[in-house]
């Protein structure tokens, strides 16, 4: 076989494969358990001692939108970050206050800071990163309360029975699109007060090229090109 009729078969090949899992790519869309993606970019949560060491005896936030997630919602007010080696300008506030202030960055985030945040659930702060904060009347620096947000999905429970999921499960999804893959060991967090959608930094939105409100879905690992147990090849 020559070198020319070589490359043709090939050609015929791979277009044939990339013909394939388009097709399947649009057929799982269609699929009705599918799961919305939101992008969280850089934020920090408060806590009501920080809120005034920050701006000030008595101060209330104006809410700027509500987020996906019923009772969440993003403030007008923001932040400065300082770390060792930068600064992050413009950081935004998310509402309401919590008992423990947390900020979330992204690895890109933690390289122009110069701090090294570990991948951790929301809540998991124990020997976290150290990072300053300020705002319009002081400034506070956290010993640690730094992270990277591990990614997660927030369901229903209702959502969690269709899925046949439990709390603290975690999962494989698979996303859409000329970047299509799949994220391995995604948190399931399961709550009445909470609505579906899966949340993935923007170093992650990005390797994936995905956008707010694009479609995942729950995947079994599997050596197959896609990690779907549902094709033929």
């Amino acid at each position: 076989m020559d070198e020319k009729m070589l490359a043709e078969i090939v050609t015929k090949i791979v277009k044939r494969e990339l013909e394939n899992c388009n097709k399947n790519s649009l057929q799982d869309q269609n699929n009705q358990d599918l799961i919305p993606i939101g992008i969280s970019n850089r934020h920090v949560h408060l806590s009501e001692e920080h809120v005034k060491e920050l701006f000030g005896e008595g101060k209330s936030f104006s809410k700027l939108k509500d987020l996906s997630q019923p009772g969440q919602y993003a403030c007008e007010e923001t932040l400065t970050l300082v770390g060792p080696k930068g600064v992050l300008e413009k950081v935004r506030i998310l509402g309401p206050t919590r008992d423990k202030t947390q900020v979330e960055v992204s690895l890109s985030d933690c390289f122009k800071l110069g701090i090294r945040a570990p991948i951790r659930d929301s809540g998991d702060l124990k020997d976290s990163a150290g990072i300053t904060l300020v705002g319009p009347k002081g400034s506070v620096t956290l010993k640690e309360g730094c992270i990277i947000a591990a990614r997660h999905i927030h369901m229903h429970t209702d959502d969690a029975k269709r899925f046949n999921v439990k709390d603290k499960d975690r999962v494989n999804v698979k996303t859409f699109g000329q970047r299509e893959m799949v994220f391995l060991e995604v948190l399931v967090r399961i709550s009445d007060k909470y609505r579906l959608e899966m949340h993935v930094d923007i170093d992650e939105a990005n390797a994936a090229a995905l956008k707010n409100g694009d479609m995942a879905k729950i995947v079994k690992y599997s050596d197959s090109c896609f990690m779907d147990e549902t094709r033929n090849y």
